[in-house]
């Protein structure tokens, strides 16, 4: 594995397509592609949500802890449609060092 701090994100995202791929039944990551791209979507607005509600609180370690959970759940839609992280990094990297107003100005539609 190679030795940078997406090595995580990587490590994650390969067990949930293994999880894909395989599923049982005590993994909750296999009973979320189970029951589908909507279970998956709302999951992921639930966590989004308690997000923005651990960041309004201003406690550090329920931010952390409700950012991971929605890093994770980003991940599983990711791998419900079989997008490789890489393609969320380098899109990243294509935005680093734009002005926000100019990457929005470059969106196609």
């Amino acid at each position: 594995m190679e030795n940078t701090k997406d090595d995580i994100i990587a490590a994650v995202y390969r067990v949930i397509q293994e999880r894909k791929a395989n599923p049982s039944e005590n993994s909750y990551t296999a009973s979320l592609m189970a029951k589908g791209i909507d279970k998956i979507l709302k999951k992921l607005g639930e966590e989004a949500t308690e997000v923005v509600i651990a960041g309004k609180g201003g406690k550090r370690d329920e931010i952390v802890y409700e950012t991971a959970d929605l890093f994770f759940h980003s991940l599983v839609l990711l791998g419900y449609y079989d997008i490789d992280p890489e393609e969320v990094y380098a899109e990243l990297r294509r935005r680093f060092g734009m002005s926000g107003i100019e990457e929005k100005n470059s969106r196609v539609g």
